[in-house]
């Protein structure tokens, strides 16, 4: 890895800590936080600082600068259709109280795909904390929004994936994504880490276009409500995917 991109990286991470449960970070708990020296951390707080991305608001203590929320500004009139899904997903955290999200299939040239959590409920939120609430890559094979966007555009698991939990892809992946075209549903129950389970449904625009993917994660035990939480998943995201233009039966769904 070259100097450059570590330090690009180190910065990513650092930017990465803050989020919707840590909208403020003192130098020692950051530092502790991402296993760093203070030192090394308060040059590269000083420079994130400097150029925009951070603010300093107290005695050593960082929030997250106004450029990025012009970056984030910028993002979000690129992509129409954030808004909606976004209403969408606090909408459902406020009715089933738990941690709703927003994930996407990202693909670039010569790049492997990755699913990625865009958006996470605050509202609504109960209970002890879930598998994935920190993280922004998931995994295709262990979280319900990675199946979900696999299975919908028609893509085989990588090779060689981490075994999470004893639970983790017990089902033959391609008897499984068939499942999942069909039904228009995914799920997990303990498969990334055990005691958490996930249902996600998929985010629809014009033309069958697979948007992303709306989720919930929840506690396992809480599964004995699937038939009700898939019912009010699937209307959140009706409800989207008709504000976004989506307007084939659901039993025309396409099988790619």
């Amino acid at each position: 890895m070259t100097r450059t991109l570590a330090t690009v990286e180190r910065a990513v991470r650092v930017l990465e800590a803050f989020d919707a449960d840590h909208t403020e970070w003192t130098l020692t708990d950051l530092a502790e936080h991402l296993g760093q020296a203070t030192s090394t951390l308060h040059e590269q707080l000083t420079t994130l600082s400097a150029s925009g991305l951070l603010m300093r608001v107290g005695r050593r203590r960082y929030q997250l600068g106004w450029r990025l929320l012009k970056l984030s500004s910028a993002l979000y009139g690129s992509v129409p259709w954030y808004a909606p899904a976004h209403d969408a997903m606090n909408t459902l955290a406020r009715g089933t109280h738990l941690l709703t999200f927003l994930a996407v299939l990202q693909r670039g040239p010569g790049q492997a795909p990755q699913v990625l959590c865009i958006a996470r409920s605050v509202q609504g939120r109960q209970g002890n904390a879930v598998a994935g609430e920190t993280q922004f890559v998931l995994p295709p094979h262990a979280s319900a929004s990675g199946k979900l966007l696999y299975a919908l555009h028609g893509l085989d698991l990588p090779p060689e994936l981490p075994t999470y939990t004893p639970f983790t892809l017990q089902v033959p992946w391609q008897e499984e994504s068939a499942h999942i075209r069909r039904a228009r549903l995914a799920m997990t129950r303990d498969e990334w880490e055990v005691g958490t389970s996930g249902l996600a449904v998929p985010i629809m625009g014009e033309g069958s276009q697979v948007l992303g993917a709306l989720g919930i994660s929840l506690p396992t035990a809480r599964l004995r409500e699937v038939e009700q939480l898939s019912r009010r998943l699937q209307e959140a995201a009706t409800e989207a995917s008709w504000v976004l233009g989506f307007r084939r039966p659901a039993a025309a769904f396409p099988v790619p």
